[in-house]
């Protein structure tokens, strides 16, 4: 947008160290501590409700000493930071960055009925987180969200002031690249043809089917004696709860197959940066990609980008983007032998999948490239501007 010639002004929690190409107000946030049983259902109204006060406050400096007004304004409303920013400049246009409507049925609550059936207050819960994301696009001009189904857990009323435009990815970065090379922890170094497994996410954790994928590791293992098995993932918690009887999800899934794993070819990497993720996707033979109906992540289509061959988990957000046997491979996401029968079968036989792979790759150039939704994100901002009609 600067590039373009727009006055850019971006505002972020002062806890955000990632640098900027454009100017930066940074606000500071200390929320006060809740009591839950005082606050019950509205504690997370709280929570989100006071950022977006300390939000509003600073945007109120901003106007006042810089005499800033902003023709649009366009936000991720999931942690209540564009809440009041309509009180403070009510002449501009509010773009709300819709990501998800949280539900008590029919999304992630209750999906995993190993982790507990949800009673009814959970499920009042989960409803009860809706209503700051509620407010905000109530008060907005417009949303965005990425994929359909993410847009589609909007009520009705709020689903048609939702545009679906996807983030994109980088093609020209992830691409298929005969010349990578990954050294695992061993100092072995794997390249594009080795037998090489590999499950991503920002952390390891059920929503993203970790306890799944390792359940089905042993007998992967057992089949196929030379693969190498490479796991990225944090072990905090991104989504749901923390495990009630350990420190942390992965030690306390990997307990229940540590002896029946030969841990000598199982490799947990922790985070990585972003090139060696990149070369990771690239030798990759395989990839496993298991979601809650819930946020898709951006590292399976990165995947598909890269050439890799998806086995996903036949879920709504995965659905929308692989079709089985087409541009990858979709299994039941609680069907542990299905998952070490897919995954095995994609290891054994490269070639058979080399179509698949192909397709995955093209998936990604026609529907998720940067290089065509950017200018589509860049319309949808600049068509709510001054002098242009909605």
């Amino acid at each position: 947008m600067k590039r373009r010639g727009h006055d850019c002004i971006a505002i972020t929690d002062y806890a955000n160290t990632r640098e900027s190409a454009i100017s930066l107000l940074k606000y500071r946030h200390e929320g006060q501590p809740i009591d839950p049983a005082a606050a019950r259902l509205g504690r997370n109204y709280i929570q989100m409700s006071d950022r977006g006060v300390t939000v509003a406050r600073a945007c109120m400096q901003l106007s006042q000493r810089r005499n800033f007004v902003p023709d649009v304004i366009f936000g991720h409303s999931g942690w209540g930071e564009t809440l009041f920013l309509k009180e403070v400049w009510p002449e501009a246009k509010l773009l709300i960055y819709a990501e998800f409507y949280y539900k008590g049925r029919g999304a992630d609550v209750g999906f995993d009925a190993e982790f507990g059936a949800p009673n009814f207050d959970q499920v009042m819960i989960a409803q009860g987180r809706a209503c700051h994301l509620g407010q905000a696009l109530l008060h907005a001009d417009a949303g965005l969200a990425p994929t359909e189904w993410q847009a589609s857990t909007f009520p009705p009323a709020l689903r048609q002031m939702i545009e679906v435009i996807h983030d994109g990815v980088n093609t020209a970065v992830m691409a298929p690249n005969p010349a990578a090379r990954f050294t695992l922890p061993t100092g072995q170094v794997v390249r594009p043809g080795d037998e090489v497994l590999t499950f991503v996410n920002r952390n390891l954790e059920p929503y993203r089917g970790y306890h799944i994928f390792m359940r089905a590791l042993p007998e992967v293992l057992r089949a196929r004696p030379n693969a190498q098995v490479v796991i990225v993932g944090g072990d905090e918690v991104s989504y749901g709860a923390p495990p009630k009887e350990a420190k942390g999800w992965k030690e306390l899934i990997l307990s229940e197959v540590r002896d029946r794993l030969d841990l000598n070819r199982v490799h947990f990497m922790g985070k990585v940066p972003y090139d060696q993720f990149t070369a990771l996707m690239q030798v990759s033979r395989a990839h496993a990609y298991l979601t809650y109906p819930f946020v898709l992540s951006w590292s399976m289509i990165e995947a598909m980008s890269a050439g890799a061959h998806v086995i996903g988990s036949r879920t709504a957000p995965v659905q929308e983007v692989i079709e089985d046997g087409v541009n990858g491979t979709l299994v039941d996401f609680f069907d542990v032998p299905g998952w070490a029968a897919r995954l095995t079968e994609a290891l054994a036989d490269p070639l058979k999948f080399q179509p698949l792979r192909a397709a995955a790759r093209q998936t990604a150039l026609t529907r998720y490239d940067q290089r065509i939704l950017l200018p589509k994100m860049i319309d949808f901002v600049e068509r709510h501007g001054p002098g242009r009609r909605r």
